[in-house]
Parts: structure tokens; sequence; C-alpha cells
């Protein structure tokens, strides 16, 4: 089978998969919902049809939007995943390891305590509508702030090695999680303010909206506007920046492109759902052992089989689990982990050379 023809097939396979998963997490619940009450309370949504029983129509419209977000945050964290990977020339990156959801996270955490009050008087006490800005814009340049400190101290030299990556991931980490227990100490009187910010830490797919779609979808879309612009540059760059600028490839515009478009998908994905790690780890590698072997073809599968992954494993774990199911940066941590486990097992004999 050619390539083209296989990467067509991945990607319908995966959407299709996808669509099956959304209608069945969206019925599944403390009530079962058919097929045919979906339906109708989509429909309803859309204006296309009359609104179900009052308290129907209303489970409809919320675990329509739970299911849409979470598909929506595991596309934007793979992507997200696969082009730091590009980036870096690295199958060992991801944003949660190198710190770019613990920045995005921590700029979501800087934005709460301004719409809580805790800013100077530059912001007024009634926020209103603030923290719908606030939120994603802190959230984007905390991302953004992280990859830079990344690019700036691991690639120094043109080439991120796997230790260099690791140790300064492991420090920004650090830095977040020691800057979250201060404000977390500091606001532990304000129980809104400092619940909202320990359900950052934890992720969060409960109780969302069309809005929290909106903004990760709107995220989306402009990252994989980047695509483009990045599969050929990125498998140019496997061999190295010199061969490829010598191949005509702007290394440096390349960079900045994806420096920006995974920012702006992790950060997307950290303002409406928290911190949800590994996501954007196991992904690019389920794509890879798929078959999708070029950036080309792996950015553009890493959207559907992101949000198919997410949503699948939300979905299996609440039929397990029921009303104990775990939140989801718990959840995949308890499964990134383990694998991340198996990838430096895995590359061993690279790890004794380090």
């Amino acid at each position: 089978m050619s390539g083209s023809r296989a990467f067509r097939l991945r990607i319908a396979l995966s959407s299709a998969a996808l669509l099956a998963i959304l209608v069945t997490s969206v019925g599944i619940g403390s009530s079962e919902l058919g097929p045919s009450t979906i339906v109708r309370g989509v429909s309803a949504m859309c204006g296309l049809g009359p609104a179900l029983e009052r308290n129907l129509q209303a489970i409809v419209e919320l675990r329509v939007w739970r299911a849409l977000c979470t598909s929506g945050v595991g596309a934007a964290l793979a992507l997200s995943g696969a082009m730091i990977q590009g980036m870096f020339r690295n199958a060992l990156a991801s944003p949660s390891l190198i710190g770019v959801t613990g920045g995005a996270s921590l700029g979501a955490a800087l934005a709460i305590l301004i719409v809580g009050g805790y800013a100077p008087r530059l912001v007024l006490e009634s926020s209103g509508g603030l923290e719908t800005l606030l939120i994603p814009a802190f959230s984007f340049l905390g991302a953004l702030a992280a990859t830079s400190l990344v690019a700036a101290i691991a690639a120094a030299n043109g080439r991120a090695s796997v230790t260099t990556l690791l140790l300064v991931g492991i420090a920004v980490n650090l830095c977040v999680a020691g800057i979250f227990a201060a404000v977390q100490y500091l606001t532990l009187e304000d129980w809104e303010v400092s619940k909202a910010i320990l359900a950052w830490t934890f992720g969060t797919l409960d109780d969302r909206s069309g809005l929290h779609c909106a903004t990760v979808a709107l995220a989306l879309a402009a990252s994989c506007a980047a695509i483009p612009f990045l599969g050929r540059e990125l498998d140019l760059m496997r061999n190295g920046e010199e061969d490829a600028q010598a191949l005509g490839v702007d290394v440096a515009a390349t960079k900045r492109r994806a420096l920006f478009a995974s920012a702006l998908a992790a950060s997307a994905a950290v303002a409406v759902a928290g911190q949800i790690g590994f996501v954007g780890l196991l992904v690019p590698h389920m794509a890879r052992l798929s078959g999708a072997r070029s950036y080309r073809e792996m950015l553009w599968t890493v959207v559907p089989f992101g949000a198919l992954f997410l949503l699948g494993t939300d979905l299996l774990q609440r039929l397990a689990l029921g009303e104990g199911a775990l939140q989801p940066g718990v959840m995949m941590s308890l499964l990134g982990g383990p694998f991340f486990l198996f990838l430096l097992a895995r590359h061993r004999r690279e790890i004794a050379t380090w």
C-alpha cells in the first residue's frame, strides 16, 4: 500500500472511531442516553429541533461539551508533542516532560489570582468576563516562556540531547511546583481560588462549556494551519540543521513557527482542562507505530489519534470506575509514567553513553 493511501486510511479509520466513541461517551453516565435521544438533544443545541425535557436536555449538553472538549484537548496536546519532538529532533521530548504544560498551568494560575482579586487595583474588582481572555492569554505566555527557556538552554549548540532536555525539564517543573506550592499556601483561606488552582494541577474535564470547546478548537485550528509550513522542514532537519540549511530550509524560522504553534496548542489545552501530562509523549509514538514515519504525515495523524486516545481512555476509566473515576491528569500520569520508563529502558544503550 502506498504511503499516501495508508495515510488517508489512518485518518479515515481514526476519525470514524472517534465519532463512535464520541457518541458512546455522551450516552454513558449515571443515566444512559440512547442514540435517538442524543440526536434530538444535539439537534436542539444546533437550533434544528425542539429541546428535550429540561433536565434531559441539560444532561445532553453537558456531556456533549465534555466529550468535544476532551477530544480537542487530546488533539492539541498530541500536536504540541509532535511539533516539540520535531523541533528538538528528539522522540523523548513532550510538553509535560520539558515543562511546557507546567509553564502554561502556572500562567493560568496567575490569571486565576488576578481574577480572584489578588492583583493590584489595576484590575477592577468586578472582572466580569475578564477570565475568558486572561486565562488563555496567560497560559499561552507561560507555555511560550517555558518552551523558549528550554530551547535556549537545551539546544544552545544546535541539538538538544536527551540528558539536557530531561534536566532542563526537571528544573522547570520543580520551579513551577515551588511557585504553585507558594501560591496555594498564600491562598489557603480563600477556598474558591485555592480549589481552582488545585484543579489545574490535576486537570479537569467536568462542567465544560461551549466557550471551553471554542477556545481549544480555535487554537488547534491555528496550530494545524502551521503544519504545511513545518512538515517538510522538520523532515529535512532530522539529519542535522546544517544539511537542512543546505537544502534551503530556514531553520530559525521553522523553529519559531514550531515553537509558537506548539505553545499555542498546549496552552489552550491547559487553559480549558488544566495540566494533563504525557499525551504529547504517547500519541506521537502511537502514530509512528501505525506507520506515520515522516512529520508531513505525523503532524496530521496525531490530531485524530490524540482526540481518540484521551477520549477513549477517559471513557474506559469511567466505565470501569464509575463515580470513582480519576481526574485526567492523574490518569495520564499513571499511564505515561510507565511508558516513559519503557522508552528509557528501550534506549538504555544510548543512555549508557550520556
